[in-house]
Order: structure tokens, then sequence, then C-alpha cells
């Protein structure tokens, strides 16, 4: 299976269902930092040592958000970011917001 940060996301045109149990749980696994909520959406926090580096992060984030035509709702405080990230079209999640996570978090470890 390849890792979801090397994937690009597709956009959802509403048709494709929502993950749920089993298959949310499985795509879950590969991102587990990120919290489900009401099996809608994902969040996670993350921490800066000032606003300076929390504002170049979100910055990068919507350099990301942008390249992959997903885009999350984003947070900025002085030192954190909170990052979610849901599928508008389903009103649910899809594998596109595992990506975007998964490159997230791959973009925070650098």
């Amino acid at each position: 299976m390849p890792d979801l940060a090397s994937k690009t996301c597709i956009p959802c045109r509403g048709d494709t269902p929502a993950l749920k149990g089993k298959e949310l749980e499985a795509i879950h696994g590969q991102v587990p930092e990120w919290k489900v909520t009401n099996e809608q959406h994902i969040t996670r926090n993350y921490t800066f040592p000032d606003f300076k580096k929390a504002l170049a992060f979100v910055n990068r984030v919507g350099d990301i958000a942008e390249e992959q035509g997903h885009h999350p709702d984003i947070l900025l405080g002085w030192g954190k970011a909170e990052i979610t990230l849901w599928t508008h079209a389903i009103n649910g999640l899809s594998e596109s917001d595992f990506i975007v996570a998964a490159k997230i978090d791959k973009l925070y470890g650098k």
C-alpha cells in the first residue's frame, strides 16, 4: 500500500460514500495523531516555540492545500496551529482528507 503522503488527492463529486467503520479505522491508523470526530472530521494540534514559526508552518500547509486542491480549516495562535479536515461535498471523510493529513504530518516532521 502506498504511503498516504506520496498520494495525490482526487476531487470528490459528492457521489462517493464517506469513510465509516472499519475502513475509516484502517486509514486513520496511518495518521494516528489526528483525532476523528463523529466519523466526520479529523483534527490535529501542532505546537511551536513562537508565533512566527506557527505562521510559517500554516503558510506551508496552505501551499499543500493549494497543490492538492483540498483545503483545511486552520486556526492559528501564538505557538500553535489547529488543522481540521473533511470533505465538504460528502459532509464526511474521504481518502483525500487523510492524504492531506499525512502530507501535513510529514511537513511538521521536518
